[in-house]
C-alpha cells in the first residue's frame, strides 16, 4: 500500500496547518538507557532506564515481514545514509517526546517502544530520551544538543516538532532522522505512522453499540488531518452499529492536559452524551469523568481496561517497535534509507485494546468481521457514497479515498456535530 501511495506522499499539501504549543514552563528531561540499568520516571536530569516486564523485547525474527510492505523509500536509487556507530562502539539513538513518559497514553507508548528497542539490541545500542519538550523553536536546540552528545539516530514523536526536524535533517546530513505523524521528507528524514483510522472505526463501533440515546461525545486534540480522519472514522464506526448516532466533537487544542480533558468530558456528559470517546488526547483523564458518571468510555493510546473496568469499551493502541526495531537494524547493517512507513492491522502496528465487559458478544463479532475487512483494505471505511456534515458529497458511490486524500483530510463526515475552525 505504501509503495502504491508513495507519489502522493511527496506532494500532498495538508489542508490544516496547525502546530501544537506546549506550556513554555514545561521541563525537559534527558534519560539514557543501557541493558543493565533501572528506570527513574520522575527524573528531570540525566538518569538511566531499562525495559520493564510489560515491554519485554520479542525474540529475534519475531517482527512481521509485512512491515516492509508498508514502507517505501522516497527514491528507489537512494544511497544508504551512513549513520551507524563507529566500529566497536554502541549506536547512540535518541527519542524526543512532547509529554511525560508516564502520561498513560501517547508518550508512554513511544517510551515503551524505546525500552523494547533497548532490550532487543542490548549493548549494541544506547538509547536516550527527552520528555516534555515544547513544540516550536526550542525543539531544534534539543535536537542539536542530542547530536552534540553523539546521537546519530533521532526519533521525533509529535507533529509540532516537524519544522525543527526538517531543519536539523538539512543541517546534519549524516544523522538519520525518523519522524512520527508528519509529512516532510529529505534524504535523511523519514516519516512513520499508521492507519489508526482503522482501529478508530472499530472503537467507534463499540461506542455506537453502547449508546442508548445516540448522543456521543468525543474530545479531540488539534484539528489537523490525522486527528480529523480519526474523528471521522470513529463516527462512521459508531453509525455502523447505531445508525441514529450523532457524535459531538470538542477540540481541546492540546495534546496533554489532564484537567482540561476531564473538564471537557464532564461538559459533554452534562450536555447529554451517554458515551465518551477520545482522539489524540494523551491522558486517560476523560475516563475519570466517565467513571464518575457511570458512562461507557473508549480510550486512546493505551489499554486502560484494568483501571476503568466498569466503563471501559476498547481503544486504538500503537506498537512503534514494529517499525523501529527493523529500522535500527538497518542502521547497524548500513542499509538505512529515508522513506515513508504507514503501518496497519496486517503488520500489527495498530491494534485494538482488549474489550471491556460492556461490549456485547454480538458487537464483538461485528467488530471482528469489520477488522478482517480493514486488515485487507486499510482505510476502507472512507468509500462513497459519503457526505460531509454540511450535506456536500465528498465521495461518489464506490470511490475510496487515496492515501494522499487521507493525509490531507479537512472535512467532517455526516453524523459529526461540530466544525473545523477556520485557519
Amino acid at each position: 500500500m505504501a509503495r502504491k501511495w508513495l507519489p502522493m506522499v511527496a506532494t500532498v499539501a495538508l489542508g490544516v496547518g496547525l502546530v501544537a504549543c506546549s506550556d513554555d514552563e514545561s521541563s525537559t528531561s534527558d534519560t539514557t538507557a543501557t541493558e543493565e540499568t533501572t528506570a527513574d520516571t520522575t527524573a528531570t536530569s540525566d538518569t538511566t532506564a531499562a525495559a520493564t516486564e510489560d515491554t519485554a523485547a520479542p525474540a529475534e525474527g519475531e517482527y512481521p515481514a509485512t512491515w516492509d510492505s508498508n514502507f517505501a523509500a522516497w527514491t528507489e536509487d537512494a544511497a544508504p545514509v551512513a549513520c551507524g556507530p563507529k566500529e566497536g562502539e554502541p549506536l547512540k539513538a535518541a527519542w524526543v517526546y512532547v509529554g511525560p513518559i508516564n502520561d498513560g497514553g501517547w508518550t508512554q507508548a513511544h517510551n515503551e517502544a524505546r525500552e523494547t528497542v533497548q532490550e532487543y539490541f542490548g549493548d549494541k545500542i544506547e538509547t536516550t530520551y527527552k520528555e516534555n519538550v515544547p513544540e516550536g523553536d526550542q525543539t531544534l536546540q534539543v535536537v542539536e544538543d542530542l547530536i552534540a552528545d553523539g546521537n546519530t539516530v533521532i526519533f521525533g514523536t509529535s507533529f509540532g516538532f516537524q519544522d525543527s526536524f526538517a531543519a536539523a535533517a538539512e543541517k546534519y546530513p549524516d544523522v538519520c532522522f525518523e519522524f512520527a505523524t508528519g509529512f516532510k521528507s529529505g534524504p535523511n528524514l523519514s516519516q512513520f505512522y499508521g492507519s489508526a483510522e482503522d482501529t478508530d472505526y472499530l472503537t467507534g463501533m463499540a461506542g455506537g453499540a453502547a449508546s442508548k440515546t445516540g448522543k456521543i461525545g468525543v474530545l479531540a486534540s488539534f484539528p489537523i488531518p490525522e486527528v480529523v480522519r480519526g474523528v471521522n472514522a470513529w463516527t462512521l464506526g459508531a453509525k455502523a452499529t447505531n445508525p441514529d448516532a450523532e457524535v459531538k466533537v470538542v477540540w481541546t487544542n492540546t495534546w496533554f492536559d489532564p484537567a482540561l480533558e476531564r473538564k471537557t468530558a464532564e461538559a459533554l456528559i452534562a450536555d447529554g452524551a451517554d458515551v465518551i470517546g477520545v482522539k489524540s488526547q494523551d491522558s486517560p483523564a476523560s475516563g475519570d469523568a466517565a467513571k464518575a458518571a457511570g458512562v461507557p468510555w473508549a480510550g486512546y493510546d493505551s489499554d486502560q481496561s484494568a483501571n476503568y473496568p466498569d466503563v471501559w469499551l476498547t481503544a486504538t493502541t500503537y506498537h512503534w517497535d514494529i517499525y523501529e526495531i527493523p529500522r535500527i537494524q538497518q542502521v547497524l547493517d548500513g542499509t538505512w534509507t529515508a522513506g515513508n512507513y504507514y503501518g496497519d492491522l496486517s503488520d500489527g502496528f495498530v491494534r485494538l485494546a482488549p474489550f471491556g465487559d460492556l461490549v456485547s458478544e454480538e458487537t464483538r463479532a461485528a467488530i471482528a468481521a469489520k477488522k478482517a475487512e480493514l486488515t485487507e483494505n486499510p482505510g476502507g471505511m472512507f468509500v462513497g457514497p459519503l457526505n460531509d456534515n454540511t450535506g456536500k458529497e465528498v465521495l461518489a458511490e464506490g470511490v475510496q479515498h487515496t492515501y494522499g486524500e487521507l493525509m490531507g483530510m479537512a472535512y467532517l463526515v455526516e453524523g459529526v456535530v461540530g466544525e473545523i475552525p477556520a485557519g
